[in-house]
């Protein structure tokens, strides 16, 4: 009998981001573990952050040093349509589509304001959802779902649904942890 070996990429492999619009407030959640393999390397990361003078709220699944690049794209083309959510965040996916060197990035975006919410690909992908709840990552389908049913089945606030949808997520996501980052917007 042949052994197969399985070869790791060494790409930092999984996340969860968790964002939502909801009785007016913005609140974006992200995990804060770090994997490498099978292998827990942080466990407080910050995957989430304000950015456009604390008005516009992002958050990044794949591997950190893409993140950090897309970041700055993506505040920059808020910064260019003077902060203007969608159409920066088309720009940006125009972009990350377009350019050889971003093409190669390995990362999704959650991106969100006060009025709007999308998620943001490599490949062109700019998604608005219809019940605005975004969740990315391996842990996001779990994510998504405990944020849906919370909604529908509790008289939770935006942040209480977010922080209860990321605990349940981190009880089920080996990728995923219960040391959350919360940025939240409310409206003005």
């Amino acid at each position: 009998m042949q052994e197969q070996r399985l070869e790791y990429s060494g790409k930092i492999h999984a996340t969860t981001v968790l964002g939502l619009l909801y009785k007016g407030k913005a609140v974006l959640a992200g995990d804060g573990q770090v994997t490498y393999g099978d292998m827990v390397l942080k466990a407080k990361a910050r995957k989430v952050r304000k950015l456009y003078d604390d008005n516009v709220l992002a958050g990044f699944a794949g591997t950190a040093a893409d993140a950090f690049t897309l970041f700055e794209r993506f505040e920059s083309k808020l910064e260019e349509f003077n902060g203007n959510l969608g159409r920066s965040a088309v720009e940006l996916a125009k972009d990350w589509r377009l350019d050889r060197y971003l093409r190669r990035l390995d990362a999704q975006l959650t991106v969100l304001d006060r009025e709007r919410i999308f998620l943001i690909s490599g490949t062109g992908d700019v998604i608005e959802p219809d019940d605005d709840i975004v969740a990315i990552g391996s842990g996001g389908p779990f994510a998504l779902v405990a944020a849906r049913a919370l909604i529908r089945h509790s008289q939770l606030d935006a942040v209480q649904i977010v922080k209860a949808a990321m605990q349940l997520t981190s009880e089920v996501c080996i990728f995923t942890n219960d040391h959350l980052s919360i940025e939240v917007l409310d409206k003005k």
